[in-house]
């Protein structure tokens, strides 16, 4: 049972995790606005993969690349590709709250694919939790008005695969390590869209092109190992809150880089997607706590 000290810790751990991501998808929006979307996704997984192996590889050795479930690591890798090339092309187009905020439909999109493929059962709450979840996700995106941006679509598209990427995760954590996962992930990716990005390559003209591709990779490599050494002190439960900040911190690098400020809507919208995201976190600790008890 993880003390105060070990909570604290992982509260420390994914509030870093949040900061790395919006730090990540800050970089990529000024990278895709000049360079080609597949070249900076590869260089970005290229980067992660060459993290992972600088800081893990000395302690673990050859079982960092051992994967007990292959053809599942690689469907892994290959969502993580799909979705994070998704999410750059969007951020293209729209801005970083607006990406922020659909993403945060993740924990409503898990709680109904559970359902279909765990075969969960959900009480009338979290079913109410949820309606109201998809009808923060449509203030959002703001279908048949001038507001609306096609591109709102991919980041939705992004949103259902990082569910299901959740959710395969969830079946591998007992059987893989974490280092070997993420970097799995990563090595699957970056091997996937290399002819891709060897066919679309741009040099990059300045030093700070450079700087950013660096700082994405390093990025969204510090990301997930955060995020992994984060459950190791605290329960999902504990961190699950903590992971909404995010969106405070893509909000401020909008502003900060892109002189961005989201509109009303995407605020309204944002607050009832992280609100039920929140309540379906909290209902899910009550329930495990009365079962536990009965």
């Amino acid at each position: 049972m993880p003390n105060n000290s070990h909570r604290r810790l992982g509260i420390g751990l994914v509030t870093l995790t949040t900061l790395m991501f919006a730090v990540l998808d800050t970089t990529a929006k000024w990278l895709v606005l000049s360079l080609p979307v597949l070249q900076v996704v590869w260089l970005r997984f290229l980067t992660h993969s060459l993290f992972s192996f600088a800081v893990f590889a000395p302690s673990m050795g050859l079982s960092l690349v051992h994967w007990h479930h292959p053809r599942l690591q690689l469907l892994r890798g290959l969502m993580l590709a799909s979705m994070t090339g998704l999410n750059f092309w969007a951020l293209q187009y729209l801005q970083l709250a607006e990406t922020g905020a659909m993403q945060f439909s993740v924990p409503i999109l898990i709680a109904v694919l559970s359902v279909w493929w765990l075969g969960e059962r959900l009480d009338v709450q979290r079913w109410a939790a949820i309606a109201a979840g998809f009808i923060g996700v449509l203030i959002i995106i703001r279908p048949g008005s001038q507001a609306f941006h096609p591109a709102i679509l991919l980041s939705a598209g992004n949103a259902v695969l990082y569910a299901l990427f959740n959710l395969l995760t969830r079946r591998l954590a007992s059987q893989e390590h974490p280092a070997t996962m993420q970097l799995a992930s990563a090595l699957v990716a970056t091997a996937v869209l290399t002819p891709f990005a060897v066919w679309n390559w741009q040099t990059p003209s300045s030093g700070w092109q450079w700087l950013m591709l660096a700082l994405a990779g390093l990025s969204g490599g510090a990301g997930h190992y955060f995020a992994a050494q984060a459950h190791r002190f605290a329960s999902a439960a504990v961190l699950g809150p903590f992971l909404y900040q995010q969106i405070l911190y893509m909000t401020l690098g909008g502003w900060l880089v892109f002189d961005q400020v989201p509109d009303r809507a995407v605020l309204l919208g944002a607050t009832v997607v992280v609100a039920s995201g929140l309540y379906l976190l909290w209902r899910e600790f009550q329930v495990k706590t009365e079962s536990h008890l009965s």
